[in-house]
């Protein structure tokens, strides 16, 4: 049966993989399409139909998924589970995979939509890995990103990421995973006792409130996540502002649920 195609690495660098990301995506799935929808906007999947689109990090293709069944074609790249990405496609015959480093990525391609979702920020650098986004998106087309906020995640770039340094890196991704476990369990608590409350001024209230609305896997899936990734960059506004201040029209920039920022523009002529 028909299914996604896989390509050969376009670049000759040599890249490191990072293991915990493969172990991650192959046993947990983003499989929330209500979330996708959210970080993407004002874009909204329909606006993907009969469009040649690149995912920028596709992970275990769960997006790829989401917009495969409207668009045209779509290419996925990523350097450390395209083999997961490839497996949970393979029901699609317009999907294309990469393995490559999206820093060092160099297609003879231009698309009507690149988009990098929840990737950016655990680049080496992110704003080099944006340019590579932009750049392969046509005059007129769209670019979308969704990054975690420098705003609103005090308690995440203190403690959490002091914790990956001391200690966390030295656990099995297993051992990581029941800590996920533990942690996602215990904050259940205040979510549906104290954060009921109206207590707007309290951190992490509105992230909260999506909390309620998804289920315990993809609660846990957001708590390891933090826990594993090797590195993760904290963006502010300015900088996302200056990833967008030229060549584009257009351009959105919102805050979404306080923790991170979600930012789309059309790319000008050249």
């Amino acid at each position: 049966m028909p299914g996604a195609k896989r390509r050969e690495n376009p670049t000759s660098v040599v890249q490191e993989k990072q293991d915990e990301w493969a172990w991650q995506w192959s046993h947990f799935e983003d499989d929330s399409r209500w979330l996708f929808s959210e970080w993407i906007r004002p874009l909204e999947i329909e606006d993907f139909r009969e469009k040649t689109v690149l995912d920028c990090g596709c992970g275990g293709g769960q997006h790829l998924s989401f917009v495969a069944p409207v668009c045209r074609r779509a290419v996925g790249v990523d350097l450390n589970a395209i083999a997961i990405a490839s497996e949970r496609t393979r029901s699609f015959d317009n999907v294309e995979l990469i393995e490559a480093d999206l820093a060092d990525l160099d297609l003879d391609e231009r698309f009507d939509i690149t988009y990098s979702i929840g990737v950016l920020h655990h680049t080496d650098d992110p704003t080099r890995s944006f340019e590579v986004v932009k750049r392969h998106c046509r005059p007129g087309g769209r670019v979308a990103v969704w990054v975690y906020s420098h705003e609103g995640n005090f308690l995440n770039r203190t403690l959490v990421e002091s914790a990956k340094r001391l200690f966390l890196h030295k656990l099995s991704r297993s051992a990581i995973r029941t800590l996920a476990h533990v942690l996602t369990a215990l904050v259940y608590v205040p979510v549906h006792t104290v954060y009921r409350l109206p207590i707007r001024f309290a951190p992490y209230y509105e992230y909260f409130c999506n909390w309620r609305k998804l289920p315990y896997r993809r609660n846990l899936l957001n708590v390891f996540d933090k826990l594993n990734a090797p590195q993760t960059h904290f963006i502010t506004r300015s900088q996302v502002e200056s990833w967008f201040a030229h060549g584009f029209e257009n351009v959105h920039i919102t805050p979404y649920k306080g923790v991170s920022w979600r930012a789309s523009g059309t790319k000008e002529s050249e």
